[in-house]
């Protein structure tokens, strides 16, 4: 039981973790795979006794540690998906996979390395990050879209962009979608009219903080990333 309450709070710890930056695969998922894995090698080792005493009767527990390896993958495959041409859910799913080893060596008696392994993926998930924005050369730059409703007349498409760029983004596209007051005959929106705009980003930032800031500008109507799923 040992074994298992020690899977039970590292993997809770990682889940914790990723619930925090709003994941796809966040506490339940995170702590459900670690103590299932631990459960898995604890039954490996101890729950075939009973038969060990037969004839022409062999134990190999690496035979259930190789078969968690591999089911695991199922669901880190559930986790990655694709979307046009941006692969999002490999840090979670890398996640899932790491908590799975975590739990493992809880079940198979080595808690000092599931303590471990449990405080690189801190040192990795949270501490890299702080390190790779010093260094713009190794840093993974995502793309984004962001689509914004706003009131025209108040200069926020400059504030607009004034966020994007402090928050770590760079502006590739700005596109004016049509809004509901333009027709063929209108170049420019009415006073106190609406405006619809797409903007494509690219940038190390967190595009959730941005979005959330940019709700509460004066003026935004409607501000959100269709690209900006918790899958990762």
């Amino acid at each position: 039981m040992a074994e298992i309450g020690l899977a039970l709070v590292l993997s809770t710890l990682v889940g914790i973790e990723r619930a925090v930056q709003q994941k796809s695969a966040g506490l339940r998922t995170h702590t459900l795979v670690g103590v299932g894995s631990a459960l898995f090698m604890e039954v490996s080792q101890h729950g075939f006794n009973s038969v060990l005493g037969m004839n022409h009767v062999a134990l190999d527990p690496s035979r259930v540690a190789a078969q968690i390896v591999s089911g695991i993958g199922f669901i880190g495959g559930g986790i990655i998906f694709v979307r046009r041409d941006a692969v999002r859910g490999l840090t979670t799913a890398a996640a899932v996979w790491l908590t799975c080893a975590i739990g493992m060596a809880c079940g198979g008696g080595l808690p000092l390395l599931a303590i471990a392994a449990t405080v690189v993926h801190f040192l990795v998930t949270r501490g890299y990050p702080l390190v790779t924005r010093r260094f713009p050369a190794i840093s993974a730059a995502e793309q984004w879209q962001l689509q914004l409703s706003y009131r025209v007349g108040g200069g926020v498409l400059p504030r607009v962009l004034e966020h994007c760029t402090r928050d770590g983004f760079q502006v590739l596209d700005v596109r004016v979608d049509r809004a509901p007051w333009k027709d063929a005959e209108d170049e420019q929106p009415p006073s106190g009219g609406t405006s619809d705009v797409q903007l494509s980003l690219q940038g190390t930032g967190s595009i959730h903080r941005l979005v959330a800031e940019l709700a509460e500008l004066n003026d935004v109507l409607s501000v959100w990333s269709p690209s900006a799923d918790p899958a990762e």
